[in-house]
C-alpha cells in the first residue's frame, strides 16, 4: 500500500502515462469501430458475435401510463468480457439508437457492478459472464392500446485478455398496449437481474481532489462488514483507474484515496463495491475530506492478467525468483560470456586468495545490480512519460551501438596487450585493472550487454514489471541482477568452489590474451548489429572511425613502449573519433530501406506486423503466425536461424495458407511495444500462433522447427 506522503510522487509521472495511453487506446478503439461490419464479424447471425445480446421484457404486456423494462441480456463467451458504462482506462460502454413509437420514451441504462480487470498497467471496468443491461420505457397515457413494436440499434465491445471486437446488432420486441384491467404477467428473470443492480445509496457523499489525490467520504454504517471494497467513478478524467485505493473506516464512514488525474468538478457520482456483486450506487459533491481512520482490506487495483486474484505481493516473489533464475542463465548466453572473461581474468589473478575474491565478487555484484537497476529505472521513467519502451531499449539506437563497440573493441585490443591501461583513479578504466573499482566496472558492463538476451524465466519476470507498482519492479530488476552475479559469489563464498581456482602463474599472460578472442567476436557481433541498423554505406563509414579508434589506440601503446606520456591527447583524440562516428550515422529513412531489403530476402516471407492487419487475416479465418524480433536479440536470431527462418517451417507455413507478420522492434516502436505490453511482455522474442476461430496460443522462447510445424500439422 504506497503511503500518503509518497502517492504524489509516485503518480504525478503515472497520470501523463495513463492519459497518453487512454488517448491513444481511445483512438484505436474509434478506429475499429468505424470498420464495415464485414471486416468487424457483425452479421445478423448472433453465432459470429462474442458477447450476444438478447433483448427482453418483464412483460409483454403494458399499461398506457405505466412503465415497462427491458434487459439487454449479455452472453459472453468463454475468455471474452463486456464493458460497464466507463470501461475505465480502455474500452467502449454501450450505445443505444432507439426506433420509439410515437409516446414512448427510454430511461437511461442501468448497469450491474462490475469487475475490474489490470493488464499491462491499463485498467478496464468490466463484466465477464452473464450480465443484464436494464432500461424503463414510459408508455405515455395518450398510446392507444394495440401492438407496440421496439427495435434499438446497439453498439459495444467485447474483448479478450488479447483482442478486441468492436460488435452490434439491431434488437426488436413486440408489445402489447393494454387496457387498466388486463392482467400483466411478469418475467422472474428480472428479480435476478435488479437483484445485480447497486442500490442506492441513501445519505450524501463527499469528495476532494487536491496535490494529486482524489479522497471520497462515504457514509456506511460501522457495524456492516464490508468485503474488498472499491470505488468505480463514471465521470472520466477525475481519478487514475490504475492507481491503487486505499480504503479506511473511520466510524460511520469510509475514505476512499487514490491518485486523481487532475480534472476537477464539483459533483460526480459512481458505484461503491462492497461484496461479490454487491454495490451502492452514490452521488458526492465537492467538499474537504481528510484520510482518517483505519485501513481495512481491499482497495486492488484489480486482477492481474493471468494472475486471478493473485496478490501483488504473490506476484513480486514469484517475479523476483524468475528473474534471479533468469540472471543465473543469461551467464550461459553468447551476449555475456565475452564480458565474463574479464571477471575470469580477476579471478585467475586472485589465485584463490579468500579476501579478495570476496571483495571483488561483492564489488562486481553492485555493479551488475546498479546498472541492472538504473536501466530499469530508466525502463520506468520512459514509460511513465508516455514513452512506449521495453527491456533493452537502449540497443534500439545505432549511436549507442556504436559507443559500446568501439569500447569493446578497445578492451579486446587491451587484453591482446596492444596497450595497458594508465594508473588513473576513474574506475580503474572500467574493467581491466585490480582492485574494487575494476570489478565494479566490469559487472556494469556485463549488465549492460546482457540486455539484448531473453532467456528462461526472464519473460515473465520482465513482464511483471509493467504491472506492479515501481518499486516492486524496482526489485525484479535488482533480482535479475543478482541472477547474472550469483556465479561469482558461489565462487568466493563457497570455499569447495574457490579452492580449485588455478594459482597464478606465466600462464596468465596467455589466457588474457586468448580472452581478447571472445571479446573481438563480440565486435564482430556488434559490427553485424549496427551494419543490420544503418545499412552498408553507413557501417562502412563507422568502421572507419572505428579504425580510426583502433590506431589511436595503437599510437597510445607505441608510446608506452617507449616511455612516452601520450594520455591527455590520446583521450581527446578518442573522444572526436567516437563523436564523429555517432554524428555521421545515417538518418531513420536510409535505416528503414535497409530494413525493408532484409525482410524481403527471408526463407520465410513476412508482413510488417499491425493490429489492424492482424485483426483483417483474423476475419478472414487465415491462420496467422505472429512473431516479434530484434536485431540485438540473441535469442531471437537463434531461433530464426534454427526454427523460424527454415525450409521445413516455410513449406508447412505455405502448405497450410498460414499468413506471417513480423514486428520488428530493432528500432523503437510504440505500437510493437504497447502489443507486447498488452500480452506481459517487457521485449522481444514473442512468438504467437492464431488459428481459425481460437484464442491466440503463446509458443515457448526458444524454438525448434518441430514447434512450429506442428502447429499446422
Amino acid at each position: 500500500m504506497t503511503s500518503n506522503s509518497s502517492l504524489p510522487t509516485i503518480w504525478s509521472a503515472q497520470n501523463i502515462r495513463t492519459a497518453l495511453q487512454t488517448f491513444f487506446v481511445a483512438i484505436f478503439f474509434a478506429a475499429l469501430l468505424s470498420i464495415s461490419p464485414a471486416r468487424a464479424q457483425i452479421g445478423p447471425d448472433k453465432r459470429e458475435l462474442n458477447v450476444v445480446a438478447t433483448l427482453v421484457a418483464e412483460s409483454q404486456q403494458v399499461q398506457a401510463g405505466q412503465s415497462v423494462t427491458l434487459a439487454f441480456v449479455m452472453t459472453p463467451k468463454p475468455t471474452w468480457h463486456g464493458y460497464w458504462e466507463n470501461p475505465g482506462d480502455a474500452g467502449i460502454g454501450m450505445s443505444f439508437d432507439w426506433n420509439l413509437p410515437d409516446g414512448v420514451t427510454a430511461g437511461k441504462a442501468q448497469y450491474p457492478v462490475p469487475d475490474t480487470l489490470l493488464i499491462s498497467g491499463i485498467m478496464n471496468y468490466i463484466y465477464k459472464g452473464d450480465y443484464a443491461v436494464l432500461v424503463n420505457l414510459v408508455v405515455s397515457e395518450r398510446v392507444k392500446p394495440g401492438p407496440l413494436p421496439i427495435s434499438v440499434k446497439s453498439e459495444w465491445l467485447a474483448c479478450t485478455d488479447e483482442v478486441c471486437v468492436p460488435e452490434r446488432d439491431e434488437l426488436s420486441i413486440n408489445l402489447q398496449v393494454v387496457g387498466p384491467d388486463a392482467a400483466v404477467s411478469l418475467n422472474n428473470a428480472f428479480n435476478d437481474y435488479r437483484e445485480a443492480l447497486p442500490r442506492q445509496l441513501g445519505s450524501a457523499a463527499t469528495f476532494m481532489v487536491k496535490d494529486d489525490l482524489f479522497r471520497l467520504s462515504i457514509p456506511f454504517p460501522e457495524n456492516i462488514d464490508v468485503e474488498s471494497p472499491y470505488f468505480f467513478i463514471k465521470e472520466d478524467g477525475i481519478v487514475d483507474y490504475a492507481a491503487p485505493q486505499k480504503v479506511n473506516r473511520d466510524g460511520d464512514r469510509l475514505i476512499i484515496e487514490t491518485a486523481a488525474r487532475g480534472d476537477e468538478l464539483q459533483n460526480i457520482s459512481g458505484v461503491l463495491k462492497i461484496g461479490p456483486k454487491m454495490g451502492l450506487s452514490l452521488k458526492a459533491s465537492a467538499g474537504d475530506v481528510e484520510m482518517s481512520g483505519v485501513p481495512i482490506g481491499g482497495g486492488s487495483s484489480g486482477n492481474f492478467i493471468g494472475g486471478g486474484d493473485q496478490s501483488s505481493a504473490s506476484l513480486l516473489f514469484i517475479a523476483l525468483g524468475g528473474a534471479i533464475v533468469g540472471g543465473l542463465l543469461l551467464n550461459l548466453m553468447p551476449c555475456v560470456f565475452p564480458i565474463l572473461s574479464l571477471k575470469a581474468i580477476s579471478l585467475a589473478k586472485a589465485g584463490g586468495e579468500e579476501g579478495i575474491v570476496r571483495r571483488d565478487a561483492l564489488a562486481y555484484t553492485a555493479g551488475v545490480v546498479v546498472v541492472a537497476t538504473a536501466l530499469g529505472a530508466l525502463l520506468l521513467a520512459l514509460r511513465a512519460s508516455g514513452a512506449a519502451v521495453g527491456w533493452a531499449f537502449q540497443l534500439q539506437d545505432p549511436r549507442i551501438i556504436f559507443v559500446l563497440l568501439a569500447l569493446v573493441t578497445a578492451i579486446g585490443l587491451n587484453l591482446a596487450g596492444l596497450f595497458e591501461l594508465p594508473n588513473i583513479n576513474i574506475g580503474n578504466k572500467l574493467a581491466d585493472k585490480d582492485g574494487p573499482a575494476g570489478s565494479f566496472w566490469t559487472g556494469a558492463l556485463a549488465a549492460f550487454v546482457a540486455t539484448p538476451c531473453t532467456g528462461p524465466f526472464m519473460a515473465a519476470a520482465l513482464g511483471a514489471t509493467i504491472v506492479l507498482p515501481p518499486i516492486a519492479a524496482l526489485i525484479i530488476f535488482a533480482g535479475l541482477g543478482v541472477g547474472l552475479a550469483l556465479p561469482f559469489l558461489l565462487i568466493a563464498f563457497v570455499p569447495a568452489i574457490r579452492d580449485r581456482l588455478p594459482k597464478p602463474g606465466a600462464w596468465l599472460d596467455s589466457f588474457r590474451k586468448a580472452m581478447a578472442i571472445p571479446m573481438f567476436l563480440t565486435s564482430i557481433g556488434l559490427i553485424w548489429l549496427l551494419g543490420r541498423q544503418i545499412g552498408e554505406d553507413g557501417l562502412a563509414l563507422s568502421l572507419i572511425f572505428l579504425l580510426l579508434v583502433a590506431l589511436i589506440l595503437w599510437w597510445f601503446g607505441g608510446g608506452q613502449i617507449k616511455g612516452l606520456s601520450r594520455g591527455m591527447v590520446t583521450t581527446g583524440a578518442l573522444i572526436a573519433a567516437v563523436m564523429g562516428g555517432i554524428m555521421f550515422l545515417p538518418d531513420e529513412e536510409a535505416m528503414e530501406t535497409q530494413r525493408a531489403a532484409t525482410a524481403s530476402a527471408a526463407t520465410l516471407p513476412s508482413e510488417p506486423f499491425s493490429e489492424a492487419r492482424l485483426s483483417e487475416l483474423r476475419a478472414a479465418n487465415q491462420p496467422v503466425f505472429a512473431y516479434f524480433t530484434a536485431d540485438w536479440c540473441i535469442t531471437c536470431k537463434a531461433n530464426e536461424a534454427a526454427a523460424v527462418q527454415r525450409q521445413e517451417t516455410a513449406d508447412a507455413f505455405a502448405a497450410a495458407n498460414v499468413a506471417v507478420l513480423m514486428g520488428d522492434w530493432t528500432r523503437p516502436d510504440p505500437a510493437i511495444s504497447k502489443f507486447l505490453e498488452k500480452h506481459g511482455r517487457a521485449g522481444v522474442p514473442l512468438y504467437l500462433y492464431y488459428a481459425p476461430g481460437e484464442e491466440p496460443v503463446i509458443l515457448p522462447q526458444i524454438l525448434t522447427v518441430g514447434t512450429l510445424t506442428d502447429l499446422v500439422t
